[in-house]
């Protein structure tokens, strides 16, 4: 079945002068792709046979013989002129506004003149075999078909989180900070039921782009690489493309955009690798305003949030479960109570800022659909389970009795495996092969630092305010700070010493932590050493003052927020390179800034959908007649 939310228009019926170069035309293929996975995706006999897409509602089948196959677009790097032909007749078939390209054309260049080579690279989706964005999406909005190995998306399913563009290594999934939604390149699967190329295959006027079977090279043609300088690595997903590149190329190309990336081709092999580009010189700078204004401030918010309740929980019920007498009196007094409060107010807030990030904020729901394979479902998942298990367990708190201390027990339990499930998931969802700078253990040392450093801390200011902060108890939430911060200090270490060797994004990543955000890069270094020095001091002294346990929660809880920005701002995907304007951050950036970001044809908008619904829903309440703004309030919140 194919939802009428796909992005694809009627069936329509080919021109009787449609020329030969549009049409499909594979009377051979091969029986396996060279990753040794079977081109038919479906045997003749199979259920699958004969359904139809039901394209907006179409009930025909398309007579390709090749329905079944998969097929991908071939690209020849040597014919393409970069007169963005495929953009444009990509975008007119979809509809797209200016700031949305299910195909994007950028180039890469190399040597100076009169030896000056330019490469242009023109990808879109590239329907993988092993598609990480059908993984990922915790919606269950992509769904891969057996015709014509489509992998396609349906935006009225999406609810906007995002992790899609952030799994893609070719950055084929686009949100659209309008709608507050993903959409991508779908094949043109209307086209091909009917015997026709793709639209960006039919404008492409050098011949340069063409289409069909995988593995089969088009006539005229003698390559099928899978790997060209500037393509992103494709080990992670096997995607269905495959090049042409015969010119000789300069040992280092370049890109034009703001990426500090660089391709370059070693002696003894034919493919080009990333390497750092140190375009912006070794100046550092704070750039506090790209650090502390990140699109991704909610993240920062929920995890940070999320690991201190977690942590704080775990501690306190730990600690009184092994018989820490300590722990035990902490129970007993007045504190426990407000402690567990605070946990659950610290958690909705994170939760809060996390769903309201989302583009349909109003279809948090969805994030359940997939947990099969996603992380985020499962992160999801674990999180609701800790939060619901500390709600059942502060309420029971209320109660004396032994079936009130039976009950609060399970929800003890429930919590902890929420704790374990949701922080492991939180940790595995930046395991992404596509971000080199997260994918390393020292993820998962931050994250289970965080929740022992401040997850002490919280228990440890909380007590002190109500004093209940006896000297045994705060020597050992002081130890189990300086252990939290021991561990993350020792990930960063490691962290620094791999990825700045690595020949990936990661190493501009680090690059750009040492000079774009060098200044605030030590500044984090030199909180999280003096949280540390400090928190050691405490646990030999065995001291207790209110002042010091201040000045180290203040130390390491700036150390963490700074820490974590760094984390979310650093990244660089492994994605195709720019151009000037077109699909460069750089520009993205001072766009916004400056306010060209209103000129829509500069292809750069404002992340603005939750004040536009919000400015959408003012302007109804504005409205005289109340079942009018009934009516009109319901169209919005739906959509």
């Amino acid at each position: 079945m194919f939802p009428t939310g796909f992005r694809v228009k009627n069936m329509f019926q080919v021109r009787d002068n449609e020329p030969d170069y549009a049409r499909l035309n594979d009377p051979d293929s091969k029986r396996h792709n060279r990753y040794g996975l079977p081109i038919e995706k479906a045997a003749e006999g199979d259920v699958l046979h004969g359904r139809s897409l039901n394209i907006n509602g179409d009930g025909g089948v398309g007579a390709n013989p090749n329905r079944y196959k998969q097929h991908g677009f071939y690209f020849n790097a040597d014919n393409c002129i970069a007169c963005h032909a495929c953009e444009a007749a990509c975008s007119e078939k979809n509809d797209n506004p200016a700031h949305i390209a299910f195909r994007s054309v950028g180039f890469v260049e190399g040597g100076t003149y009169p030896a000056y080579q330019r490469l242009n690279i023109s990808m879109a989706c590239n329907h993988c075999d092993n598609p990480v964005c059908l993984k990922g999406c915790p919606t269950r909005a992509y769904t891969k078909f057996a015709e014509y190995g489509a992998v396609l998306q349906d935006p009225d399913i999406c609810f906007g989180c995002g992790y899609c563009t952030w799994v893609c290594p070719y950055n084929a999934p686009q949100l659209d900070p309008v709608q507050g939604q993903v959409s991508k390149c779908n094949m043109c699967v209307d086209r091909l039921e009917v015997g026709l190329k793709p639209a960006c295959v039919s404008a492409c006027l050098g011949k340069a782009l063409d289409f069909g079977v995988v593995e089969n090279i088009p006539a005229n043609r003698q390559q099928a690489k899978t790997e060209i300088p500037g393509f992103p690595r494709s080990d992670i997903t096997h995607p269905n493309i495959r090049f042409q590149q015969t010119r000789t190329t300069q040992r280092e190309m370049v890109r034009v955009d703001s990426t500090a990336v660089k391709y370059h081709r070693h002696d003894n092999q034919d493919n080009f690798r990333p390497v750092v580009d140190a375009k912006h010189g070794f100046k550092r700078e704070w750039s506090l305003g790209r650090l502390l204004g990140s699109h991704e401030n909610a993240h920062i918010v929920f995890t940070l949030a999320a690991q201190t309740a977690m942590g704080a929980f775990a501690i306190l019920l730990l600690g009184e479960w092994l018989g820490v007498a300590s722990f035990n009196r902490l129970h007993a007094g007045a504190v426990y109570l407000p402690l567990l409060l605070i946990m659950l107010t610290l958690l909705a807030l994170g939760l809060f800022k996390l769903n309201m990030h989302l583009g349909k904020p109003h279809r948090f729901y969805r994030g359940f659909y997939n947990l099969r394979l996603s992380p985020v479902s499962r992160e999801i998942a674990g999180v609701s389970a800790f939060f619901a298990g500390l709600a059942g367990y502060a309420f029971f708190a209320l109660f004396d009795g032994g079936f009130a201390a039976a009950v609060q027990t399970l929800f003890a339990l429930l919590a902890l495996l929420g704790t374990g499930l949701g922080g492991y998931y939180m940790y595995r969802l930046y395991r992404i092969p596509a971000r080199p700078f997260w994918d390393h253990w020292q993820t998962a040392a931050a994250f289970a630092g965080t929740a022992l450093a401040l997850g002490s801390l919280l228990l440890a200011l909380t007590a002190l305010w109500f004093g209940s902060l006896s000297e045994d108890l705060g020597s050992k939430l002081v130890a189990l700070t300086a252990a939290g911060l021991m561990l993350e200090g020792v990930g960063l270490l490691v962290h620094a010493r791999t990825v700045g060797r690595q020949q990936s994004e990661g190493a501009a990543s680090f690059y750009e932590q040492r000079t774009t955000f060098g200044k605030s890069y030590w500044l984090r270094n030199g909180l999280l050493i003096s949280a540390l020095l400090l928190a050691v001091g405490l646990a030999l002294t065995g001291s207790a003052q209110p002042q010091v346990f201040a000045l180290l929660a203040l130390l390491a809880l700036a150390s963490a927020v700074i820490g974590r920005a760094l984390f979310y701002v650093l990244v660089i995907p492994t994605t195709m390179p720019g151009a000037f304007f077109w699909k460069n951050q750089g520009f993205v950036e001072h766009a916004r800034e400056v306010g060209l970001a209103a000129m829509p044809q500069l292809g750069v908008v404002y992340q603005r959908h939750h004040r536009f619904k919000l400015g959408e829903l003012l302007e109804t309440l504005r409205s005289t007649s109340l079942r009018e703004k009934i009516m009109q309030v319901k169209c919005i919140i739906t959509g």
